[in-house]
């Protein structure tokens, strides 16, 4: 009996609750070093996906170590010029002549960007909900560009891998 109640309930399971699996790798580009809004971007990458995921989580990963990742506001631009300038206070490059940093040869933005990678951070976590991205109101996300040389401005693209689970 205890079978065939296991049979019927496996029977019964929607495609619904069978969790569901997607993978995107989305490159981006930007016209120089600061904070890029690109919510637009990866919404574009994942919505034929996404219309599949009632419930779920979608996981952003960039592949670089001079550029990072973060939620912000989505409204104001201001807000984005600001974080850069927060953030070179926060890391200024004068620390590669100081004796501050010992990896400089890369450039005076280089380890300044390593440094500020970590602090915002190579991912983020967005919960889905009913086929989107469940951000707030003014919430944004952000790809962070920490280089002048080498980044953006030197022609180089950022990957970013964007992994969808969840449940129709």
């Amino acid at each position: 009996q205890q079978q065939q109640q296991q049979q019927s309930s496996e029977s019964t399971m929607s495609s619904s609750a069978i969790p569901k699996w997607f993978q995107h790798e989305i490159s981006i580009t930007a016209p120089s070093r600061g904070c890029h809004l690109i919510t637009s971007q990866v919404n574009k990458a994942i919505s034929q996906d996404m219309s599949q995921i009632k419930v779920g989580l979608c996981n952003l990963f960039i592949q670089h170590t001079s550029a990072s990742l973060t939620v912000n506001e989505n409204a104001d631009p201001d807000v984005r010029r600001d974080m850069e300038v927060a953030l070179n206070k926060i890391v200024p490059a004068s620390w590669n002549h100081d004796g501050t940093f010992r990896h400089t040869m890369e450039g005076d933005d280089d380890m300044p960007g390593h440094v500020k990678s970590s602090l915002m951070g190579p991912s983020l976590n967005i919960p889905i909900r009913n086929g989107k991205l469940a951000l707030g109101t003014w919430q944004g996300i952000y790809l962070n560009e920490h280089r002048d040389q080498g980044g953006w401005g030197g022609g180089h693209t950022r990957r970013i891998i964007v992994t969808l689970q969840g449940q129709g």
